[in-house]
Formats: structure tokens, sequence, C-alpha cells
């Protein structure tokens, strides 16, 4: 069973890399994205030297890495599964000998290692020619970020199936799909940095996995975690990995029952 897992992960790669162009073009699309904000915020912070807790050094590097780990953690799983559970397709999953959510998540990794060898890492490359990011030096930093975008994934993941679950219960949750993907970009600290938030509000993403996708592991990137602190920030992670699994399989025993197709 592990290795038909293993061969979802490589099909899921090989499907990807018949459209690889596109995420060449994708690489400069995000590189003109850092570009903005590079420049935008380099406007705000003037003549100031720190801002929300970040240097704007730290500030240019975590706009990058938080962009480029997007590229790494994002899928469209959560479209995946609503388009099977509208279509019906999902029905024979009900008995076939293997998990359909583990299905899902292998073909989501298969998709992250082709973004994260063709689209991250040279695009990260080439962001560093073109703008002043400064890489941290210490391989402890490297590895544990690592990991931690390893978590990013799982908990998108994870909120992507959450929402695209919903589909059974919903006749169409095209709404839920879009809003999602703006309350993750938003709450994980893609566009804004939760520091900046006001302080209500930062408490509030506290109770929330938003920031365990993006701003956590980049803010420990960046050095405005502390190394020692690190391991606290994984533990999170960790925690939120964990919770949302209940959701996911209180929902899936739910919407085994509930299963109805739209069409012919």
């Amino acid at each position: 069973m592990a290795s038909a897992y293993l061969d979802l992960i490589r099909i899921r790669f090989l499907m990807m890399l018949a459209y690889r162009v596109n995420y060449y073009s994708g690489i400069v699309i995000y590189a003109i994205n850092i570009g903005a904000y590079y420049f935008l915020w380099a406007a705000i912070y003037g003549e100031q030297e720190q801002l929300g807790g970040f240097t704007l050094a730290q500030m240019t590097t975590y706009v990058a890495v938080s962009w480029m780990a997007r590229a790494f953690y994002f899928n469209n799983l959560d479209r995946e599964i609503a388009n099977e559970i509208r279509d019906g397709s999902v029905a024979i999953q009900f008995i076939r000998p293997y998990s359909y959510l583990i299905v899902k998540l292998m073909q989501g990794f298969g998709e992250g290692i082709f973004r994260l060898l063709l689209f991250m890492v040279p695009g990260l490359v080439i962001v560093c020619l073109l703008f002043p990011v400064k890489l941290p030096t210490d391989p402890a930093i490297w590895l544990i970020y690592l990991v931690m975008l390893l978590f990013s994934f799982l908990i998108n993941t994870q909120l992507n199936m959450l929402t695209g679950l919903f589909a059974f219960f919903v006749e169409n949750n095209e709404g839920m799909l879009r809003m999602k993907r703006v309350l993750v970009d938003l709450f994980s600290g893609v566009i804004i940095p939760i520091s900046f938030f006001p302080g209500w509000l930062a408490a509030v993403m506290k109770w929330f996995p938003f920031q365990a996708i993006t701003y956590l592991p980049s803010s420990v990137f960046t050095g405005r975690t502390a190394e020692g602190e690190a391991l606290h920030v994984l533990g999170l992670q960790i925690v939120w990995f964990a919770v949302l699994i209940i959701p996911i399989l209180l929902i899936w025993r739910r919407a085994r029952t509930r299963l109805f197709v739209q069409g012919g």
C-alpha cells in the first residue's frame, strides 16, 4: 500500500512536469510580485530602521521567502475534491482499498515537490540576484525551516481538504473556495506580516492555524524569531496539524452518508 501512495506522488509530479512552461512563467510573475512589494515596503519604511519588529532587510527577505514558500505549499486540492464530489466520481473511492484523503494528500505532495524543485528553488535564486535578500548562513536554521515548510504544506492542504469536503453539504461551494484562498493569503502573513495587524486582530489570529502556514516559519527564517524559540514555533505547527485532523475525519465520516450527484 505504501508503494501505491509513493506512485501517486510520482504520477502527479510527472503530470506537473508536462506543464512546466506554465511554472517558468510563474517564476517571472512571482518575481514581479516580490519586486512590487519590495519597492512598496521600501517607500513605507523611508528613513525608519524598523517597523512591526522587522528591519527593511528582514522585510525584504520575509517577502521573498514567503512568496516562494507559497509556491511550494499552494495547491488546488480543495477545487479538485469539490469537483469530484459534484460529478459523483468520489463515490467509487468509498469501495477502494485505500484512503481517499491520503490519496489527495499524496497527489498534493507530488505537486509540491515539483513546485519546490522547479519553481521555488530557481525562483528564490533569481529573486536573490535581483533584490537585497539576506539568507541565513546557519545550517540549523535551514534545516528547521525545511521541516516547518513541510508542515506549512500539510496545514494548508488540511484547510483545502476541509473546504473541498464542504461540497458534500452545499450544492456549490465556489464562494467558499474563493473566500478560503483570500483568508489564507491575508491571515497567513503572505500579504502583510501579522505583526502589522492591530493588536486585537493579531491576538485573535493566535487561535487560528493561518499564521502557522507562512508567518511563523518565515519569521524564524529571517531571524526575527530567535533560534532558541524555533522549536516552540515548530511545536505550534505540529499541534495545529494534529488538531485539524479531527474535523477532517469527522466531516469525512458524516459526508459519506450525504453524497448526491449533480447532473446526469
